[in-house]
């Protein structure tokens, strides 16, 4: 870094709970390099979160027409591109370049540290995936970091009044619990608290959402369908609570503070589960869809319970 002045990139693609749990690394950069300009090369449509929660200075899009030559070996490379990544003193990338191609292009036109981190862990080691993406910047002597994602928003804090965030969906069908038992749990809190809930989903969960939503009362429901990122997070951090599937949604929900509830499925736990003495996994070995609704019902029960005496 030429100071603390300096300008620092982080390229992240991957699945928004991808995102979510390389924010450790973005908040170590921030806090290690506080004034210095910190700016991701990502996906807007979910990189906007930590501009959201203020890790960030700026996000620039990664799926850039002109940045294809960057991704071939000896590629054009386009002029623009070459003056922006010239730009910078730090780059730290989690992209998947397993012959460092792109890692070699960048370098022809930038003098940055350039610093390749993992774009996935490995499951099979067992190590956290939060802690993974922080390994490669013990090289900027940046130790002991806080692994927990954190999406710091203004919005105010949720009242006792705040509805629960159900989300019965997933980005695939084997991590998810049944239909039916979903609307079991749902029918079971509707009849046994009076709070309100928020039925969260994008355009995959569209029959679910609908198929919930019609078992409810127009007063005790609100649906949040295919909304912005960044107005989820927000939606999100005024709710209660959150019970959902292993989802990028339920890492966002994590990291804005929520209290969750897991339905986990055969994801190993130890690398992939969201962080936070704040989240409660419930399984079955039989796998997530023999998962009782009784062990769903008594979980969360008792982090109702836990709000009730908060």
């Amino acid at each position: 870094m030429n100071g603390p002045q300096g300008k620092i990139l982080v390229i992240r693609g991957g699945a928004i709970g991808d995102f979510i749990l390389t924010l450790p690394a973005i908040a170590a950069l921030r806090e290690h390099f506080p004034r210095a300009h910190l700016e991701v090369l990502g996906y807007p449509h979910i990189a906007q979160l930590a501009l959201a929660g203020g890790w960030v200075d700026a996000v620039r899009p990664i799926e850039a027409q002109a940045l294809a030559g960057f991704f071939a070996r000896n590629g054009p490379l386009a002029e623009s591109w070459r003056d922006y990544f010239s730009e910078f003193d730090l780059i730290v990338s989690y992209l998947y370049d397993p012959d460092r191609i792109f890692e070699s292009n960048v370098r022809r036109c930038s003098p940055a540290q350039f610093i390749a981190g993992p774009h996935r862990p490995d499951d099979s080691a067992g190590v956290h995936a939060t802690r993974v993406f922080l390994q490669p910047l013990e090289r900027l002597a940046i130790f002991d970091a806080d692994p927990v994602p954190r999406l710091r928003l203004p919005d105010p804090e949720p009242g006792p009044d705040a509805p629960v965030a159900l989300h019965p969906g997933s980005g695939s069908e084997r991590k998810n619990w049944p239909q039916a038992r979903w609307a079991d749990l749902f029918q079971y809190l509707l009849h046994a608290t009076p709070r309100r809930f928020l039925l969260v989903g994008g355009e995959a969960e569209g029959d679910r959402l609908q198929l919930l939503a019609a078992a409810a009362p127009p007063t005790r429901l609100e649906v949040c369908q295919s909304r912005p990122l960044t107005e989820l997070a927000r939606r999100l951090k005024g709710c209660a609570a959150f019970v959902g599937h292993d989802s990028g949604i339920t890492h966002l929900a994590a990291a804005v503070g929520l209290p969750v509830v897991v339905l986990w499925p055969e994801t190993p736990e130890a690398v992939w589960r969201p962080q936070g003495d704040h989240v409660r996994l419930v399984r079955s070995p039989r796998g997530i869809r023999s998962l009782p609704v009784e062990d769903v019902v008594q979980a969360v029960d008792e982090l109702l319970e836990g709000l009730s005496k908060r």
